[in-house]
């Protein structure tokens, strides 16, 4: 964790005269055997900028550390922070989010506090993936946002966690346009720059891949999904390596040895990146589901489908394990399966919204319409369908609107209403024509895999 440049000399200089006065030395006793009296009268003046080696020297004869002498700050401050935000990953990566909302904003005011600018990127980070969690949008977007702002003057690489984190966000209020942009701005970017961090770029394709889906850029959205596979990294058990590297940290941090204590404590952090990433390769699985399911191989999609819920899990990633229990009802409906489609289906809908998800909780009211249609239940048929309708409207969905309109015209033209299933008809033609809705432009360039 990198800290904040040196106090000025007035302050250090102020500093150093009130650590000399505590602990009852003269300006001599301070300044030898290296210094003379009159350099140190000079310093605490604040006429003149100590160098490294001086505030070394002082330090010492003081007993304190030097970034303490220099900065201000408490001596085992950077690593303090550290071994606290390895915990808040760790709070987060079980699931905890609000607890762990909590203690990244604990580490944010300390942050602002003492001036530590790695420390307070990666505490608006951890914000901003409590609030994606929890399904509070704008306050995570909020939070990216300033977390970017903080490494405005970094290589893309390093920004990357905040801007794909700004991107899920919109995709998952349902701005899928505007979601692949930001993505496939920074892919380009990476790619075409040669900036090839392995790191960014598999964050980048794994989270582009829902909002292709949705868009109905399936192509786009395997070949992400290809790229993303290729680029994962290994890793047996992160939880179990990170709480290992925590618990030396801690040990560590006992004796006193605080290099060995902050390097375990990089790779604590290092693997509960990880597993944020395996969150990310679980949509990897998804896509594969899908296209199993779109070939007609159902067993492989719903062991792909729940391979992604195991990943995911509801108690890491509730909103994430919503949307693929979508996908893997549609499995399980095609299969034969439609009571057990529905129950998982009416389970998830309470944590899919408008504001939550909309895409996926239309999919998930429209196949509760051809539920309910089979079973020849025309008004709760025609019911999901009006809702799946609206939520689809709002998100710009146009594939899924236009075949949509079919089912509910359809419906209502079985039903006699014939007038009223022409304006369906009409409004998915005007849908399925309108420019745009799945072409988004020349694809981002390719990885050098």
């Amino acid at each position: 964790m990198a800290t904040a440049e040196r106090d000025d000399p007035e302050t250090i200089g102020r500093r150093v005269q009130q650590l000399r006065r505590e602990r009852g030395l003269t300006q001599r006793q301070l300044a030898e055997p290296a210094y003379t009296p009159a350099y140190i009268s000079t310093l605490e003046s604040g006429r003149v900028r100590p160098s490294d080696e001086a505030l070394r020297h002082l330090a010492g004869r003081l007993g304190v550390a030097f970034d303490e002498l220099a900065t201000g700050r408490p001596a085992h401050l950077a690593t303090d922070l550290r071994l606290r935000l390895t915990e808040a990953q760790r709070t987060l990566a079980t699931g905890e989010a609000e607890e762990a909302a909590r203690q990244y904003a604990a580490l944010l005011a300390e942050a602002d506090a003492h001036g530590l600018a790695d420390a307070r990127y990666a505490a608006l980070l951890g914000l901003g993936e409590c609030g994606l969690e929890t399904g509070d949008l704008t306050a995570a977007r909020e939070h990216f946002e300033r977390a970017e702002r903080c490494l405005a003057d970094a290589p893309l690489p390093a920004r990357v966690p905040a801007l794909r984190g700004r991107a899920v966000a919109h995709y998952l209020a349902g701005e899928l346009r505007y979601a692949v942009y930001l993505l496939e701005t920074a892919l380009d970017e990476l790619n075409r720059g040669g900036l090839h961090d392995p790191d960014a770029l598999l964050l980048l394709y794994a989270s582009v891949i829902g909002p292709y889906m949705d868009m109905g850029a399936h192509a786009r959205a395997a070949q992400a999904a290809e790229f993303a596979l290729a680029l994962a990294p290994r890793a047996a058990d992160p939880a179990l390596v990170a709480r290992m590297h925590r618990s030396v940290a801690r040990t560590l941090l006992a004796e006193g040895r605080i290099a060995e204590a902050d390097a375990s404590l990089a790779k604590a952090a290092e693997m509960y990146r990880q597993l944020r990433l395996r969150t990310e390769l679980a949509n990897c699985h998804w896509m594969r589901g899908y296209v199993y399911a779109q070939n007609g191989d159902l067993e492989r999609a719903e062991d792909e489908l729940r391979s992604a819920q195991t990943m995911l899990s509801a108690h890491r990633a509730a909103l994430y394990s919503s949307q693929v229990a979508v996908e893997l009802a549609d499995v399980l409906h095609r299969r034969g399966r439609s009571e057990e489609a529905a129950a998982l289906l009416r389970n998830v809908l309470g944590d899919l919204s408008s504001e939550r998800g909309a895409v996926h909780a239309a999919a998930a009211h429209r196949l509760l319409g051809r539920i309910a249609e089979a079973a020849h239940d025309t008004e709760a048929a025609e019911e999901h369908y009006v809702r799946a309708l609206s939520l689809l409207e709002r998100a710009g969905a146009a594939g899924d609107l236009a075949d949509l309109c079919r089912l509910l015209g359809d419906l209502l033209r079985r039903t006699g209403r014939v007038e009223a299933a022409l304006d369906a008809y009409r409004t998915g033609l005007g849908h399925r024509t309108a420019p745009g809705t799945t072409t988004l432009g020349p694809a981002p360039a390719r990885p050098p895999l």
